[in-house]
């Protein structure tokens, strides 16, 4: 039998796996994967995809996928990250596989991964199904349920569900084609996770501790990282626990540092319902280390409050007058 042709389209972080799952089965026509900013560093994706005579295509738009389907004429083409939904017309041309990390049809949409910890879920999934009209619609190929720990990070159950897809998907698709349709969603319980942006990670200190820690897990690499304010710069939380037994505060300040240890390297904040202790962070501009290395007095707090904004309003409005005032001194020489 003829080995089946396919092209995949792999924009983020599960591509990789993808990749390889699919060149044990398939004969891969390319990758769909722009170029990657120079700053983020080498591209694991493309060194695979070169290092295996792989064709790479930058453009990732529905129009230049539905060139590449017209001039490669897959046997299939298989989405593993992707940020846009093919229309009725390109999808009727050939098979489309899609991989989507969420407990279908539960958290359709986008960040499936980060909002399954930020609502604290105690399962997430790998799902891979037939594409069609509609945002992650479709048949259920497979699907297998992947448990959320306690201190699991977001990249910690990336890596679990990328395993399974270097694992599953180059069968399910090769069983997809041999006739395998699937089996249909249950629309009546499908549920929508909406886009994150980087300013999203923003700490609200009122909330609960345990709120806080699923943020913060749910946001550490390969995303931006959740985030409060020292001094008016951007602090993003790399690393955080929830400490045993902490001390009980009648009188609190969400936000507001209670304890720095130098020798352990951490510091204790408050929340809404108690204290979050600090293990790692990065303030704007520098390196990640250790909390105590950056926030060193009990008596910061790591928010943007009212009278910091204030504050820097009037420093603003002080060297905007000061400008103004050396204009008009040249200006009258």
């Amino acid at each position: 039998m003829e080995t089946r042709r396919i092209l995949l389209i792999g924009l983020g972080e599960t591509a990789l796996s993808a990749l390889q799952s699919l060149c044990e089965g398939f004969r891969v026509l390319g990758v769909v994967r722009p170029a990657s900013r120079e700053e983020a560093g080498p591209d694991p994706v493309e060194a695979e995809a070169r290092a295996l005579a792989i064709p790479l295509f930058r453009e990732a738009s529905p129009a230049g996928v539905a060139e590449l389907v017209a001039d490669l004429r897959p046997d299939a083409v298989v989405v593993s990250s992707y940020h846009r939904i093919l229309d009725q017309d390109l999808l009727a041309k050939t098979r489309f596989v899609n991989v989507h990390y969420s407990r279908l049809p539960r958290y359709r949409g986008r960040a499936n991964v980060n909002w399954a910890l930020i609502n604290g879920e105690d399962t997430t999934a790998i799902t891979i199904h037939v594409m069609s009209p509609g945002l992650d619609a479709g048949n259920i190929l497979f699907q297998q349920v992947v448990p959320i720990g306690p201190r699991d990070s977001v990249g910690a159950l990336y890596r679990r569900l990328n395993d399974l897809q270097r694992v599953h998907l180059g069968p399910t698709v090769a069983r997809y084609l041999s006739g395998f349709e699937g089996v249909p969603q249950q629309e009546e319980e499908a549920t929508y996770g909406c886009t994150r942006t980087p300013d999203d990670g923003l700490i609200d200190w009122t909330a609960s501790s345990g709120a806080i820690d699923r943020l913060i897990r749910a946001l550490g690499e390969p995303f931006p990282g959740a985030f409060g304010y020292l001094d008016g710069r951007r602090l993003i939380i790399w690393k955080a626990v929830l400490p045993q037994d902490p001390p009980r505060y009648a009188g609190r300040i969400p936000g507001r540092v209670v304890r720095v240890s130098r020798r352990e390297g951490y510091c204790d904040v408050l929340t809404g319902d108690g204290v979050l202790r600090l293990l790692e962070v990065q303030l704007e501009g520098g390196p990640k280390t250790a909390a105590a290395e950056v926030v060193r007095s009990v008596k910061s707090s790591l928010g943007l409050s009212p009278v910091d904004l204030i504050a820097q309003i009037r420093d603003l409005e002080a060297r905007l007058a000061s400008l103004v005032s050396q204009q008009e001194r040249q200006g009258g020489s």
